[in-house]
């Protein structure tokens, strides 16, 4: 008998980058979140690359969140004047879980200061959780590494499963 409702929670995976979304870069960091998603079982049902703007973003993540209980960002986390990302996600979400986002930074100063320039978010939306991760290959694994096995148990309490063993 089989199924098509995948076996893992699904997730999607948003690239936010002006220069990925014109072609002028190859995204490097989204496929590598997408890998890492895989390997902890999740089913990587969308990704997408769209510029650095907060009505793209804000859009992208409205959709993937209606197909996706996990929606990992990259990109657009710094502190440039066009990284917005966290922007766009505080403005759809519903409750912010800031612990999530300060232990990403928490175990990114353990290799590099410079974490902790990072202002990503981690967000609720509906039943469907936000994790923006910064857009280099390396900061966005070492970041999601950090946070992914606390993910299953938040997207079964979003679920209404709030038995305590």
């Amino acid at each position: 008998m089989s199924s098509s409702i995948p076996e893992g929670p699904t997730a999607a995976v948003l690239t936010v980058s002006d220069s990925c979304s014109r072609g002028e870069r190859t995204d490097l960091s989204g496929p590598a979140i997408a890998d890492a998603l895989r390997a902890k079982n999740f089913q990587v049902v969308a990704t997408e690359v769209v510029p650095d703007d907060v009505t793209a973003i804000q859009k992208a993540l409205a959709w993937m969140t209606s197909e996706a209980r996990l929606v990992v960002t990259t990109g657009g986390t710094g502190v440039a004047p066009r990284d917005v990302t966290p922007e766009a996600t505080r403005t759809i979400c519903e409750r912010l879980l800031e612990g999530v986002a300060e232990r990403m930074r928490a175990e990114g100063s353990k290799k590099t200061p410079l974490a902790a320039l990072s202002r990503g978010v981690c967000g609720i939306r509906e039943k469907s959780i936000i994790l923006n991760v910064p857009g280099s290959p390396r900061g966005a694994i070492e970041s999601l590494e950090a946070v992914v096995d606390l993910l299953p148990h938040a997207l079964q309490l979003l679920s209404g499963n709030t038995e305590h063993k």
